[in-house]
């Protein structure tokens, strides 16, 4: 089986449900533990919500989603061309302050990092960006999942 899979599209709000749907297809096809993957639909979501809305700000541009399995680890690979930010660089939310006294964003990525063991970013050399997600999925290991 084919470990690595891959969608291109154009990064638009409309565009989320057939991330997600990719996702979750590709996350099944490989095996991946049912009760794992609403923390992948989740990390993506956020992931690709933030390049659509605060990277391209608008505008139209590609957005390139890779799924690859990787010995015990699903690798997430989304990519941009839109203006270099790096999203792991903001601090993460006070969740202890009221919501009307918190400062404004920050809340995705710390979603993200809720979700999967390891979120990176970096510059493509073309100058857009790329955020890996790293979820283990080693059997018998305790997952971590978000709670609601």
């Amino acid at each position: 089986m084919n470990t690595k899979s891959s969608l291109r599209l154009t990064a638009e709000l409309k565009n989320l449900a057939a991330i997600r749907r990719f996702i979750e297809e590709t996350a099944t096809a490989l095996g991946i533990e049912p009760a794992v993957i609403p923390d992948l639909l989740l990390a993506v979501d956020e992931a690709a919500t933030n390049i659509i809305v605060h990277g391209y700000q608008g505008q139209q541009g590609p957005i390139e989603i890779e799924v690859e399995c990787q010995g015990d680890a699903l690798v997430i690979r989304l990519r941009d061309e839109a203006a270099p930010f790096d999203p792991t660089a903001i601090p993460p939310p006070d969740l202890s302050l009221p919501l009307e006294q918190r400062s404004p964003g920050g809340v995705g990525i710390y979603l993200m990092r809720q979700c999967v063991e390891q979120v990176t970013h970096s510059c493509t050399p073309q100058g857009g960006n790329e955020l890996i997600l790293v979820k283990r999925i080693e059997p018998g290991r305790e997952r971590k999942r978000v709670r609601w």
